[in-house]
């Protein structure tokens, strides 16, 4: 692209005017910045001996360039203050794209406007200045975006015209056609919360959809990773070569969600975002005051005058308005409706003596205050007390017209004429792009406003939730719109800026409120409310405020599900003394009369519960969290390769920072908590500044495998970090981060390093290997100090024991070391062994960490458990149940008080250690048995000991307990006649105890594998037993004979009786076998299907039996035939279980993805399928395979489980309701004969028992 002639011609014209008066070398400065000339080109002209020799040399060199060339020369003159020369070469200045006309407006073609219009890119304003330098420099800049994804930024004060110019600089037909033929897509932003950012795009998405084709809608995404994901996929794979224009972005955070990979145009008064997104960046500033003559184009547009018309005062007031753009068209759109009032605005800008509002402010806060003023000042009397009303919104905060319509209780059609008034007065800005049309004042005019109305604050806000409550006596909205969206976002700051306390007690203290403000907008908000608003709220029950905070910490992750849970139901797990738990049991009462269903949890009182709050920060394993050493925060990072940051009291995410290329494997805060470290699988260890997400050092080079751990010293005087890798020799390093490389290497492992930490003082680093042994090196050298050889502390097995970590007490004198599935203290200076923490032999222990204040020891399980030690005591004090899957690390506050866990399951917890109880650590295993009697309940369950308990279900008090067996007990059943329970052991054995004496009654041998299930018979005389050996025995147990059923010839999982003489039992072989009881003789044997056989159930009629199985199918039998009647096909996964109605008319079947089919036995057909509503995308259906069902009396309802508990209306296969229980994975679940109680233990050992509200 040559130099346009005109250009060229204006160099030549200037030439010697330019040569007598520039400086070179300041100019070619920002022409190498720019990319025009080289720094060869610049050296040649500064060899020229004098100025005026390189001023000539420059223009020679000049007229051999092209277009960008000249621009930049023009741009250089205007930053050096060369002004007159500047204003030579202006109208020569070329547009820079091909095919481009002088004239702007040639370029907005049908097609330009339709483009343009598609992607809701605004209109061009009524009052339109050209500015074809800075437009220019914009288009070069998307220009560069042509061949490759980047950032455009376009930065400058407020009403500085950034977002006309970035919709000026794409409404250009070359600009479209070469750089981006996949559309332009403007998305309006601001200062918006996480919901409102959702919300916008979820808008876009739908947008871009929309325009593809109908089979291309999806679900709106539920969150803003699902969000981002989403619109990566749109425009990456369906918008190739688009554009995405960001007006107004404030925040870093906001930005990182549309970090994409993607072309983009955004505009932001902070020129320092884009240092948290990767990719191309490429800068525009605008400057912040127009010069005088474009001031005075405005007015002349304004006034439709032209400049040379304007009266003398034009160029004063502009003068007085010092350049902004938002000041003059203040006073221009003043001036167009009165004309003949120049003298009387430039004297009211002159006179009136308004208080600064901010004196440090970059804003022209004298000018603003002034045209504020006048602007208002010409309002009629009635609209200027409705203007001050709007003192009440927040900042950067978009309404409709509907809630302004209820605030000043007038007809919307009428308040919008009122605020297209005050729009065009340009004291209210409106987002047209919305519908319904929003509105918002500039944060300057709300300042104004706010300082001018400071003493009627209180009665302002009064006014908003006054007429709030008139308009809905009835209740909140719950629409949905943004009318709704505004109300239950921003009705409890009115409140609490009212003081009206009575009002925010009653509203914050309802559960109904709760229900509401989380469906709409997600329990972050709320649980920052309660934080925020908690002073005034603990002044009227600190208690009550502390209940209701609590419930949602806990409970958030279930509230951020879609469809929504029941929070009544929620609610009436909290404790019965809490205030959550009253309200939701009045509601539920009355709801039940309406055919509603809730359950009660009777012994929720026993259960012993640690936790504090629940966050789910990632698609993916969490393989580190960590407190801030102040405790408000705390870091994750995992799998999904991103860095968040997050408020330890409600969960609300901080900052979000893509970190690595590969998986994240641990994070760290520094000491005084400024610096957040991680490391990853991709070799490298980056270092952040917390508060600007802003990636400040990069350790790329030394590790040459995954680096498995990070830790900076815990003292303020050195600043260093420790890392170790899986490298083979070099892999512990100490790095100061003010040096490239590694201060220290330290030598001595030469298998990978696991873990590693600095000793309290600093004065050691301990580091955890793979070749069994933990080293603690000097700091200060380097040197290793001494070697504890923990691998030998095994005997068992001749592998190495692989040490996870290592973590020092409080003192600094003991160091504790987690291999295998031990915890082992050693002590600092004689290397000797003082305790060993030995737990289950089927889990190993993943992290362990000692608490800074006090005796505590913190231990994560591969099986999926948090334990907490009192090292003094060797005594396991509480188990911190909840995870679902492999715990990787926990970490105790500084201040000891909680405890945080990271997991496979997405979550992080936290822990309230004070609530430490020793009770609190005894959990059930689910395999369980239940007498329900005259409303009396009595569970039994082996615990977590292996001891069996047996338990009152009313109170969760335990009636009796055994010693521990030496042996997994694995079943247990209880004898309905008789005091006495069996239980069924690993090593095959039986045992029949006396209850509640525990006295033995007898010891049944004869089994040489697992004993799977047991039962006693009808008189209680009679013990049957099934086994994994393949056989199942028949005993008098009182005397020990046993009669040995035999002819499975895989494991025998359970069995029923047909009647007190026959035994129905099934198998993995895929059989089903009748034996008489009497005699061991096996009467039918059937082979019912070519995979195992999971379920099998007799119909109460006794004339049919089903199977189901791992082939997908279920089987209905004739009992007198033995003959298959019907085989019921379309389940999509194993079928897990089974139940016939008790009238024998309906068979329900559950499978290993959540679906429940229920069947006509008359003739095998399909009645219903369940649960096909409300399938998560991450889950199955029902959260888990089907593993039991049963029906009610009346054949009208069925409960099932899975995941969790859920009711179903047999007629529609409707679910009614859903209890989701701490853990998952339920076994089995027992119904009281009349379907009012419940009894399940979950996978994590916590016992339910459930009765139904009346």
């Amino acid at each position: 692209m040559t130099l346009e002639e005109a250009a060229r011609s204006c160099l030549l014209r200037f030439r010697h005017r330019l040569e007598q008066d520039i400086k070179p070398t300041y100019l070619m400065d920002h022409m190498i910045s720019d990319g025009v000339i080289s720094v060869e080109e610049e050296e040649k002209i500064r060899t020229q001996p004098t100025r005026k020799d390189q001023a000539v040399a420059l223009l020679e060199l000049l007229l051999k360039k092209d277009n960008h060339a000249y621009i930049s020369f023009y741009n250089s003159l205007v930053k050096e203050a060369y002004h007159d020369l500047a204003n030579m070469l202006y109208d020569d200045l070329p547009q820079i794209s091909p095919n481009a006309n002088k004239n702007s407006s040639d370029d907005c073609t049908s097609y330009v406007q339709m483009v343009l219009s598609e992607g809701g890119v605004p209109q061009r304003p009524v009052v339109f200045v050209s500015r074809p330098e800075l437009l220019n420099r914009v288009r070069e800049k998307l220009y560069r975006l042509k061949n490759e994804p980047g950032w455009v930024t376009v930065f400058g004060m407020a009403g500085s015209g950034k977002s006309v110019l970035a919709a000026e600089a794409v409404r250009h037909h070359g600009v479209i056609e070469d750089c981006f033929t996949g559309g332009i897509h403007w998305l309006s932003i601001g200062q918006l919360e996480k919901p409102d950012l959702l919300v916008k795009i979820q808008s876009l998405c739908f947008r871009l959809e929309q325009n593809l084709d109908s089979l291309s809608l999806h679900r709106p995404p539920n969150s803003l990773d699902e969000a981002k994901e989403r619109l990566r996929f749109l425009m990456l794979r369906r918008y190739p070569r688009s554009l995405l224009i960001l007006d107004d972005i404030w925040d870093s955070t906001v930005l990182k969600v549309f970090d994409i990979q993607c072309r983009i145009l955004l505009t932001t008064r902070n020129r320092s975002l884009t240092d948290s997104v990767s990719g191309a960046k490429y800068e525009v500033e605008v400057e912040s005051g127009l010069d005088e003559n474009k001031g005075l184009e405005i007015l002349a547009l304004y006034t439709k005058t032209k400049i040379q018309g304007l009266p003398k005062e034009a160029r004063s007031i502009v003068r007085e308005c010092k350049g902004s753009p938002l000041v003059v068209s203040l006073i221009g759109a003043l001036l167009k409706e009165k004309p003949n009032r120049w003298d009387y605005y430039l004297r009211q800008l002159r006179q009136k003596q308004f208080k600064r509002i901010r004196k440090s402010s970059s804003y022209d806060y004298d000018a603003l205050d002034q045209a504020m003023a006048a602007s208002i000042e010409v309002l009629p009397d009635d609209h200027r007390e409705l203007y001050k009303d709007l003192t009440v919104l927040e900042k950067d905060i978009k309404i409709p017209a509907k809630v302004l319509s209820v605030l000043w209780d007038l007809e919307p059609e009428e308040v919008e004429d009122i605020l297209e008034e005050f729009v065009n007065k340009s004291l209210l800005f409106v987002d047209s792009h919305n519908k319904p049309f929003l509105y918002y004042l500039h944060d300057l005019q709300l300042d104004f406003l706010v300082e001018q109305n400071r003493t009627q604050l209180e009665s302002l806000h009064s006014k908003v939730v006054h007429q709030y409550q008139q308009h809905y006596k009835d209740g909140p909205p719950f629409s949905g719109d943004e009318e709704c969206l505004y109300w239950i976002r921003f009705l409890t700051y009115h409140m609490a800026k009212a003081n009206l306390s009575q009002e925010l007690y009653s509203l914050m203290f309802s559960l109904d409120w709760v229900s509401t403000k989380a469906q709409i907008m997600g329990p972050a908000h709320l649980i920052n409310d309660y934080v925020e608003y908690g002073p005034i709220l603990d002044k009227e029950n600190c208690e009550v405020r502390s209940q209701f905070q609590e419930f949602l910490s806990l409970n958030g992750h279930q509230l951020e599900q879609r469809p929504f849970p029941d929070v009544v139901q929620l609610a009436l797990s909290q404790p019965p003394t809490s205030e959550v738990y009253r309200q939701a049991l009045l509601q539920a009462q009355k709801r039940t009369s309406t055919g509603k269903l809730y359950f009660h949890w009777l012994n929720k009182s026993s259960v012993e519960n640690l936790s504090l709050l629940v966050i789910h920060p990632h698609q993916g394993s969490i393989y580190s969290a960590c407190f801030s050493n102040n405790g408000a925060k705390i870091a994750t990072c995992g799998a999904g390769k991103t860095l968040k940051v997050f408020k330890s009291t409600s969960g609300e995410k901080l900052t979000e920072i893509q970190a690595h290329d590969d998986e994240v494997l641990c994070c760290a805060f520094s000491s005084d908590d400024s610096l957040l470290a991680t490391c990853s699988s991709d070799r490298k260890v980056k270092v952040w500044n917390v508060e600007r997400a802003m990636l400040l050092r990069v350790f790329a080079d030394e590790h040459e495998e995954q680096v498995n751990h990070c830790q900076f010293t815990n003292m303020r005087r050195q600043l260093l970090l420790a890392t170790c890798s899986n490298d083979k020799f070099l892999n512990v390093k100490v790095w100061n981060l003010n040096k490239p490389s590694s201060q220290n290497t330290m030598f001595g492992h030469f298998e990978p390093v696991n873990h590693c930490c600095f000793s309290p003082d600093d004065t050691y680093l301990s580091t955890s290997s793979n070749d069994g042994t933990v080293k603690l090196f000097q700091v200060s050298s380097a040197n290793e100090w001494k070697t504890i050889n923990v691998s030998s502390m095994f005997t068992e097995g001749d592998d190495v024991a692989l040490v996870k970590c290592s973590t020092w007490t409080a003192d600094g004198k003991q160091i504790i070391c987690a291999a295998r599935n031990a915890v082992l203290v050693f002590d600092v200076e004689t290397s000797d062994m003082l305790l060993e923490i030995r737990t289950n032999r089927l889990s190993t222990v993943q992290y362990c960490h000692a608490c800074p204040t006090n005796n505590l020891l913190a231990i994560a399980f591969s099986n999926y458990a948090v334990e907490l030690w009192d090292l003094e005591a060797n005594k396991k004090m509480a188990d911190c149940s909840g995870h679902l899957s492999w715990v990787h690390r926990v970490q105790f506050s500084s201040d000891g008080s909680q405890l945080l866990s990271c997991s496979d399951d997405q979550t992080v917890r936290l822990w309230e250690t004070k609530k430490v109880h020793t009770t609190s650590a005894v959990c059930l295993k689910r395999d369980s048995d239940v007498l329900f009697n005259d409303g009396e309940i009595t569970v039994s369950a082996a615990d977590n000991c292996n001891r069996l308990q047996v338990r009152d279900g009313r109170t969760g008090s335990v009636l009796f307990q055994s010693e521990e067996k030496s042996s997994r007990i694995r079943c247990t059943c209880m004898c309905r006649q008789l005091s006495a329970l069996a239980l069924g052991q690993e090593d095959g054995t039986i045992q029949v105890l006396e209850v509640p004496s525990g006295k033995l009654l007898a010891t049944l041998l004869g089994h040489n594998k697992t004993v799977l299930h047991c039962q006693f018979g009808q008189n209680g005389q009679t013990l049957i037993t099934s086994s994994e050996d393949t056989t199942i025995r028949v005993w008098r147990w009182q005397s020990g004979e046993s009669r040995v059923l035999q002819g499975h010839k895989e494991q025998v999982r359970c069995f029923s009786l047909l009647s007190n003489t026959k035994l129905l039992s099934w198998s993995y072989d895929g059989t089903v076998k009748v034996w008489s009881i009497e005699s061991g003789e096996k009467l039918q044997d059937i082979e019912a299907h070519l995979g195992a056989i999971l379920s099998c159930h007799v119909s109460p009629d006794g004339c049919f039996f089903v199977t189901t199985s791992a082939d997908k199918t279920a089987k209905l039998w004739c009992s007198e035939s033995w003959q298959c009647v019907h085989t019921m096909s379309g389940h999509q996964d194993c079928v897990r279980s089974c139940r016939f109605s008790w009238d024998s008319r309906r068979l329900a079947t559950g499978d290993d993805n959540g679906e429940i089919r229920l069947w006509s036995v008359k003739d095998g057909s399909l009645l219903k399928i369940c649960s096909r509503d409300g399938k998560d995308a991450l889950d199955s259906l029902h959260g888990g395979w089907v593993t039991d069902l049963h029906f009610s009396p009346d054949n009208s309802l069925l409960v099932s489980t899975g995941g969790y508990i859920k009711w179903w209306d047999v007629e529609q296969g409707k679910a009614l309701q859903t209890f989701y229980p701490t853990g998952s994975a339920l076994k089995r679940i027992h119904v009281s004969p009349d379907f009012s109680t419940f009894v399940t233990i979950d996978s994590i050992g916590i016992l339910y028992i459930l009765q139904r509200v009346v």
